[in-house]
């Protein structure tokens, strides 16, 4: 019994994750501008379903991707008032730039919120700062592109990196590894999606030699697309993407139910790798790589997703030899229960279900 209730908690735990992230981003962007005259040009820009969740609108239609600029028009002041209340411009002691007056702008399926700030009365180096977004989810960013054209510098802000210097040289090589490392890392942590698979790749697994095979053919082919996803060299929108994630989550859930064999396991796992590589690229493309250090960031990125799919299944197959020996009676001769396996295998299979008909039905 209290397998089965530790079972259903995890199913509504992860199910209440999967909705609550449905239609949310959590990615803003900054364009900032420094001009001749100290005056800075800030454009922000949001989703439509984020602009709605942070200042209580209905401007962004689900079905088409698309925000109402009639309803922008008309909601425009509490989505102006919170942008405003969560960016600033100052100097390198604080000292606050005057703000222009702000407007925002229909852009597709998000809105942009402009404005500009006089810092003629502010002395050495100018200040942005953000918090957008991520007074409510730390788990938010925010890609500042800092000047104008395709190839401005870049800077990643999040709750705990709330700010970045106008006039100051672009972030280190150093830097910019250990933010998208960190990026990389989170990624796979709250990418359920992806844990959920890896979870039941692994779930027959007793000995090291074949989740070595299966995570290494996962590694390389995921490094594949999303290398070649994020230079663009190979493109496919998410609408596909999200959904053949989903599926291959089923279908590696429901192979446990017919076989055992975890030695051959790899090679479903690199095809299905590819997959999952176009999926981390969608999270890396919507970060943005700094145009002056597109390796480092995207090798950063991708190092971060291995440590944390590491360390999952580091925790996963332990525990799970572990229970072998709790579950028979023969400790000397443990083996894994047919019944963990299924029910773990089941409640996976339901979750990517339910994931595969949300992202179909949102697509």
């Amino acid at each position: 019994m209290m397998l089965w209730r530790v079972l259903l908690a995890g199913a509504i735990a992860l199910g209440g994750m999967a909705t609550a992230q449905a239609h949310q981003v959590n990615l803003s962007t900054a364009r900032l501008i420094l001009g001749g005259d100290r005056s800075v040009s800030v454009e922000v820009g949001l989703k439509g379903s984020d602009a709605d969740r942070i200042a209580s609108t209905r401007i962004f239609d689900a079905r088409r991707d698309r925000v109402d600029p009639v309803l922008v028009a008309a909601s425009a002041a509490p989505i102006i008032a919170y942008v405003a209340a969560h960016i600033a411009v100052t100097g390198a002691h604080g000292e606050a730039c005057v703000p222009g007056t702000a407007a925002l702008v229909p852009d597709g399926d998000g809105v942009i919120f402009r404005n500009r700030f006089s810092c003629r009365n502010v002395g050495g180096d100018i200040v942005y700062r953000s918090t957008v977004l991520t007074d409510t989810d730390p788990s938010a960013r925010q890609v500042a592109l800092i000047g104008e054209g395709d190839n401005a510098p870049q800077a990643l802000l999040d709750a705990t990196n709330t700010s970045v210097t106008l006039s100051a040289p672009a972030p280190s090589l150093l830097s910019t590894m250990e933010r998208y490392l960190v990026a990389g890392i989170e990624h796979i942590f709250l990418g359920y999606d992806h844990i959920a698979f890896l979870v039941a790749v692994v779930l027959w697994a007793r000995r090291v030699v074949p989740v070595i095979k299966v995570v290494t053919a996962f590694t390389i082919a995921h490094s594949i697309t999303l290398s070649l996803a994020t230079l663009n060299v190979v493109v496919i929108p998410s609408a596909v993407v999200e959904p053949a994630v989903a599926a291959s989550i089923v279908y590696v859930a429901m192979e446990n139910f017919f076989t055992r064999d975890i030695d051959r396991r790899w090679r479903v796992t690199f095809a299905f790798g590819l997959i999952h590589g176009f999926g981390f690229a969608g999270a890396l493309r919507e970060i943005g790589l700094p145009t002056n250090a597109v390796a480092t960031a995207l090798a950063a990125f991708n190092i971060g997703v291995e440590i944390g799919q590491v360390a999952i299944v580091s925790i996963v197959v332990p525990a799970l030899i572990a229970m072998d020996r709790l579950t028979v009676a023969d400790r000397t001769k443990p083996r894994r229960a047919a019944a963990l396996v299924y029910a773990l295998s089941a409640l996976i299979t339901i979750l990517g279900s339910y994931w595969f008909l949300t992202r179909v039905l949102d697509a």
